[in-house]
């Protein structure tokens, strides 16, 4: 088993799924480097699965900057190959769409099209479904 920590934006707000007799939170996770001086983007997609996506899936908005750790793998299709990661563990890092379905921040190019002084929930709010703080109260890590 590989595990992979992923830190990027999220592409479009994250879709609840049936899977068989679960329901799964899909989303895509953009994360950027630079490789010879040149900003490359690379596409990973992200599932959370149960009860977990669920409660997690609204607050997973498009411009979204997360951080996830989980199980890495790879698919082919059409000759492509698709990195996708199985999230044990998701930090948000704020930004993404407002409450009332507005983007938030600035309009930068390279900003991915979030307000730089925003970090907190999407929504403002602090009832995000946590459970326990895996690193301290200090830490925005949570394990399920």
């Amino acid at each position: 088993m590989i595990f992979a920590t992923v830190a990027g934006n999220i592409g479009k707000d994250a879709a609840i799924r049936q899977a068989g007799k679960d329901n799964v939170c899909s989303f895509g996770v953009a994360s950027e480097s630079k490789v010879k001086g040149e900003k490359v983007t690379t596409w990973v997609d992200c599932s959370i699965w149960g009860k977990r996506g669920e409660a997690l899936c609204q607050h997973l908005l498009k411009g979204s900057r997360v951080t996830v750790v989980g199980e890495l793998s790879t698919r082919e299709h059409n000759g492509k190959t698709y990195l996708s990661v199985r999230v044990s563990e998701i930090a948000l890092m704020g930004g993404g769409k407002k409450a009332g379905g507005n983007e938030g921040g600035s309009s930068k190019s390279s900003g991915g099209g979030y307000d730089d002084q925003d970090y907190g929930p999407p929504d403002g709010g602090d009832d995000l479904p946590f459970a326990v703080s895996k690193f301290g109260a200090s830490e925005s890590w949570w394990r399920w």
